[in-house]
């Protein structure tokens, strides 16, 4: 998997909870507005909106979305992956924990495995930097408790 062909996703900056993702094999600009307005329809719109300046995220279709929602359009410096280091992240756990781990043999399968990842990812993987909850804890305000 090429970083032309990686997951594209809408995700909470604070929580770092995956609000929607598509995967896609070309740089087409229709797979990132399904996972927008996926996000936009399940958790609303966000105040502000980061993204880095590939082709999909500036395009006049995509950037209309978020303008139609007052959604401010933030922009990565050209080069600057520490403007998105949260993505960065999530792109580094997705390769290493899921995608190297595995030979999918269809992009279905790979689709599929990649959708069990983010499940995962969302409900069952602890972040140190959210004080050990997952991302679904800290985004839904839930707490641990000590039984």
């Amino acid at each position: 998997m090429t970083d032309r062909n990686a997951p594209k996703y809408a995700i909470d900056w604070y929580s770092r909870k995956v609000l929607a993702w598509r995967l896609s094999n070309t740089m087409d600009t229709s797979f990132c507005i399904e996972a927008l307005e996926d996000a936009l329809q399940h958790y609303g719109p966000p105040d502000i909106f980061n993204s880095d300046q590939g082709s999909q995220f500036t395009s006049a279709e995509f950037t209309q979305r978020l303008i139609d929602h007052d959604v401010r359009i933030s922009m990565d410096g050209k080069g600057r992956w520490v403007d998105n280091v949260f993505i960065e992240r999530l792109w580094r756990s997705l390769k290493y924990e899921e995608v190297y781990l595995k030979a999918y043999t269809t992009p279905r399968e790979a689709e599929l495995e990649i959708g069990h990842y983010m499940v995962f990812y969302n409900e069952e993987r602890n972040h140190q930097g959210l004080n050990d909850l997952t991302p679904d804890e800290a985004y839904f305000g839930r707490q641990r408790y000590a039984a």
